[in-house]
Order: structure tokens, then sequence, then C-alpha cells
């Protein structure tokens, strides 16, 4: 049961192809792997590196807005929007958008004024606060 020479080196041959394509497998699909991190890392880079002047000039815009809403020039902390729009170099829409994210709101009477919602707040909101926080018995009530 010796297997001649030309049989065993048969044998090895095969056995070290089929051991070299499974490790070529390996290869290959670790590489595909590490091509579709380095792809997606690349992208969500490129993306950062794209927005990030965007993103700078949004943020030193709600800041000049919070700026102008807190200025002490303006006692009643009311500002037009149309005032606002051009100081920071932006139309209303985009204007009105970074006021909400600044923690601002419109006037009730569509003037066209903003303030902070944490210096102005809504009328009648310590009313509102009053029925639904307090306990009954903490409640105000309205005499006439």
């Amino acid at each position: 049961m010796y297997m001649n020479d030309t049989q065993l080196a048969t044998q090895i041959a095969t056995q070290v192809i089929s051991d070299t394509k499974f490790w070529i497998g390996i290869i290959g699909l670790l590489g595909a792997i590490v091509g579709s991190l380095l792809t997606i890392f690349g992208n969500v880079l490129l993306h950062w590196i794209k927005q990030k002047p965007q993103n700078e000039l949004e943020r030193s815009r709600i800041k000049m807005l919070k700026d102008m809403l807190s200025d002490d020039r303006f006692p009643d902390k009311w500002r037009l929007l149309s005032t606002m729009s051009a100081v920071i170099g932006a139309d209303n829409e985009e204007t009105k958008r970074l006021l909400f994210k600044a923690g601002a709101r419109g006037s009730e009477k569509a003037d066209g004024k903003w303030a902070l919602v944490e210096i102005i707040l809504y009328p009648n909101l310590s009313d509102v606060r009053n029925q639904v926080y307090l306990a009954p018995s903490e409640r105000l009530t309205n005499k006439v």
C-alpha cells in the first residue's frame, strides 16, 4: 500500500493548490472588506470637509443673530427680520431657519419682529404653566 513517488507528488501538489486557493479567497475577502471600509470612511470624510465651511458659516450667523437679539441698545429686545437678514447676508427663509436654531420666535403681531424665547416668553405662558404644573391647591384663581 505504499504510494509511488509520482502519486505522492501529485497528492502533495493537489493539497498545495487547494490550500493556495483557500488563502487567495481569504485574502480577497479581506481586501474587499478593507476596501469597502476605506470607501465609506473616505466618503464620510469628504462630506465633512465639504460641509465644514457651511457649518462654520451657520454657527457664526447664529451667534450674530443671538448677539443682535440680546443687544442692550434695543430695550424691548425685538428686531426686524429684514434687518437681521441684511446683517447676516441671508435671505428671509434662511434667516428664519437660523433664528429657530438660535432659540428665537416671531411676534404674534406678524410685524416681522423676532426675539429670543429665553428673553421674551410667549404671552400668558405663566398662566399655562400655572394650570399644567401646579397642584390644584397651588393654582392661582382668577376671581372677577
